[in-house]
């Protein structure tokens, strides 16, 4: 059993119901049902059909609404023979999918584990929409939800370009999330049931008025006790979303009425911060759901 779940947690609620590199791929042109193109931008100049490999390059889908959305991807050194498990994993709001990747942990549980991270970045602010970057969760937060962006249409894009270039086990594709992407998590629990088979965020909630998957997803939500951007208890928090959130214990019911398996762990002592064995316990959860 993880600290977090000894050390670290001195009160726990539990309600029942993972050294590698980035990768960038090809620059060519790929076409799945969910998006029209896919580049990759690498620290060198290549042409329309060459095929490059570069450390921390950034990939990129455009999507059929038109939008650039970017990616980063972490492949283990070492991976195990045959399909492995795919992470999908969503910053916070205002954050990015470099940031999370440096900040959460899970790369280095990629490496233990045998599984490969996707960091997706959310839609922001400006003409590029690279400043504060949200996640449409459905009542929260930002830019994202202003501009009714399909993020749910994007993650299963994502999801498909993964698969295409990398030997995916589609039975393993889990989504987690910290804060605006840990209600994003929520809502792909709920609307893409059909390619997330689990999922497991710090500081979330379901943010949508119905949730009704195809099959049952899956939940670990670990919060912070003392956590005032999303309250335990529901109600307008203290960060900048300025949006009401649900009770954490409303969300977990509507998870367990559709007959997932769902864990609530409360942490004392611990606020919005993303903790640092959040990315082994959710990994630990994952792999037994």
């Amino acid at each position: 059993m993880q600290p977090l779940r000894t050390a670290l947690l001195l009160s726990l609620l539990l309600v029942s119901a993972c050294s590698g590199s980035r990768v960038a791929t090809t620059a060519t042109t790929t076409t799945t049902t969910a998006t029209t193109t896919t580049t990759s931008t690498t620290a060198t100049t290549t042409t329309a059909t060459s095929t490059t490999t570069v450390a921390a390059a950034q990939n990129s889908i455009v999507t059929p609404d038109g939008r650039m959305r970017t990616f980063h991807v972490y492949v283990p050194d070492s991976l195990p023979d045959g399909p492995v498990p795919l992470v999908v994993a969503l910053h916070g709001g205002t954050g990015s999918s470099r940031q999370f990747e440096r900040s959460s942990g899970f790369d280095a549980q990629a490496d233990e584990h045998g599984f490969i991270v996707v960091y997706p970045d959310g839609v922001g602010a400006g003409a590029d929409e690279t400043q504060l970057r949200t996640w449409n969760a459905g009542g929260c937060c930002g830019p994202a939800v202003r501009k009714d962006v399909d993020d749910v249409g994007f993650i299963r894009a994502l999801i498909d370009v993964m698969e295409d270039r990398y030997s995916i086990d589609p039975a393993q594709v889990f989504a987690v999330g910290h804060s605006n992407g840990g209600f994003m998590s929520y809502r792909l629990a709920c609307e893409l049931s059909d390619r997330i088979v689990a999922v497991g965020l710090q500081a979330g909630g379901l943010m949508i008025d119905t949730c009704s998957p195809e099959r049952p997803v899956s939940l670990l939500h670990i919060h912070g006790a003392e956590d005032t951007n999303v309250p335990l208890e529901g109600g307008v928090g203290s960060g900048i979303a300025g949006v009401e959130f649900p009770p954490v214990a409303d969300s977990i019911a509507t998870m367990r009425a559709t007959g997932a398996t769902v864990e609530l762990l409360v942490v004392e002592g611990r606020d919005h911060k993303w903790m640092p064995d959040a990315a082994s316990t959710i990994v630990d959860f994952l792999f037994a759901h």
